[in-house]
């Protein structure tokens, strides 16, 4: 029985580690129900929170996506933060090789980016989405002006969307004022903290998802992957559980990007 168990510890934590890699990211901001609101897509506290046009939170997990003529939207509050001069979180629609949904839905991953004006910054993201067009190993990163994709929520729910190009968004910081102010906050990120980055590669590992997240999604996977998240820079080692919300420093301007999504539907893997 004894060395039953030391094989089973053993392939956890092989199967734990091998959750890291090398990947892409992109950006979006569609304004939907994200797929791991739906009921039933992986193994968590509840399903990720949703918001309506006021910017309540939704009760009912069954209601349907704003994208699809229904009332739950993305809540203004998943937008990125600095929580410090080398790192932040934030949210993010996820496809991962070799993993479903059900192993990523709720999971945080930390992103050391490896390219572009914020490489050796880190970022550590908690996935509330997927989508069929994302590539392997992609981060679609949530950011307000970030341009809506393949659907547009943003419209209904806000009344109007001046957001920029259906992808890549807004092309400079002075666009940010063009969205509805509670989201400015995360476009202005952007072009501050992420220093105007189009598409940075990254590095990433399946880390313990910081409270700060878990508080704002409402979801928490009952099984986490990965150890303790790093506290940015090139090596992100230690931890953290800041929930500041600083506005970081910087500047720059983005380019257009594509590789938009989501689920509309409550489909299951």
């Amino acid at each position: 029985m004894k060395t039953l168990l030391t094989s089973v510890a053993l392939a956890f934590a092989l199967g734990v580690s091998a959750q890291s890699g090398s990947g892409v990211t992109t950006r979006y901001w569609d304004c939907c129900k994200p797929s791991c609101a739906w009921s039933g897509k992986a193994a968590v506290s509840s399903p990720v929170r949703t918001c309506n046009s006021q910017q309540q939170v939704i009760s009912d997990a069954n209601t349907k996506s704003g994208c699809d003529g229904g009332t739950a939207f993305t809540c203004a509050n998943n937008q990125p933060w600095a929580v410090s001069n080398t790192l932040a979180y934030g949210f993010a629609a996820v496809k991962l090789s070799g993993y479903t949904e059900s192993q990523w839905c709720c999971q945080c991953y930390q992103l050391t980016f490896t390219s572009g004006p914020a490489s050796g910054k880190v970022m550590i993201v908690q996935a509330t989405n997927t989508g069929g067009d994302l590539g392997s190993n992609h981060f679609d990163i949530l950011m307000p002006g970030g341009g809506v994709g393949l659907f547009n929520g943003c419209t209904a729910q806000y009344g109007s969307w001046n957001g920029g190009a259906q992808y890549g968004g807004v092309s400079s910081k002075s666009q940010c004022a063009n969205l509805p102010s509670i989201v400015q906050s995360g476009c202005n990120w952007r072009f501050d903290w992420f220093s105007g980055s189009d598409n940075p590669s990254v590095n990433w590992k399946a880390v313990q998802c910081p409270s700060a997240l878990t508080s704002i999604s409402g979801c928490t996977r009952n099984s986490q992957a990965g150890g303790a998240p790093g506290t940015g820079g090139s090596t992100g080692g230690g931890g953290t559980t800041s929930t500041s919300r600083s506005s970081g420093g910087g500047g720059g301007s983005g380019a257009p990007l594509y590789g938009e999504r989501h689920s509309l539907l409550n489909t299951s893997d």
